[in-house]
């Protein structure tokens, strides 16, 4: 289509979609969405709001045509330029770069390698502590023998009597 021939009554005329194939056609190149419609609103002497109104219109009328072809990330070709296996293969490359791995920082690897000498430090206190606590607990278990327990509960009993008789001489 040669739109030079043609006045813009006659290119108001044409459907978007035709124009956005004819620029396809004759530039041979896959284009980005924004692009393809800045192309065909400059053709069409749109406004920037017509733009607007009409930007979602093209892209389904492009979905629903069968000359054209999305190669993903907004990415536009024609079918006619792309044999299926081609197509798919495009499709699945990825256009955007891949970021970069974030740098590790030194201030980091310090942060981590005190933390381990703090927690290391810890757990040895922690050791010790349990240790200091298992010698008081069997420090503190005595063996009696039965005759020493037998004297121990006398004593018991002795003593809370002379509590029960001192009880009855205050009633």
């Amino acid at each position: 289509m040669n739109f030079d021939a043609m006045t813009k009554e006659e290119i108001q005329e044409v459907p978007m979609v035709e124009i956005a194939y004819a620029i396809m056609k004759e530039e041979r190149n896959p284009f980005d969405y924004y692009d393809l419609m800045k192309k065909v609103a400059e053709l069409k002497g749109m406004t920037d709001e017509e733009v607007e109104a009409r930007i979602a219109n093209l892209y389904t009328d492009m979905n629903i045509d069968g000359r054209f072809h999305s190669l993903g990330d907004n990415r536009w070709g024609l079918k006619s330029w792309y044999p299926l296996e081609q197509a798919e293969e495009e499709i699945t490359t990825p256009v955007k770069p891949r970021r970069k791995a974030k740098a590790v920082d030194d201030e980091d690897i310090d942060l981590d390698e005190d933390f381990d000498e703090y927690e290391d430090e810890y757990e040895d206190l922690e050791d010790e502590l349990d240790e200091i606590s298992n010698e008081e607990d069997a420090d503190e278990e005595e063996d009696f023998d039965d005759k020493e327990i037998e004297e121990l509960e006398d004593d018991v009993e002795e003593s809370d009597d002379e509590d029960f008789e001192e009880e009855e001489e205050i009633d």
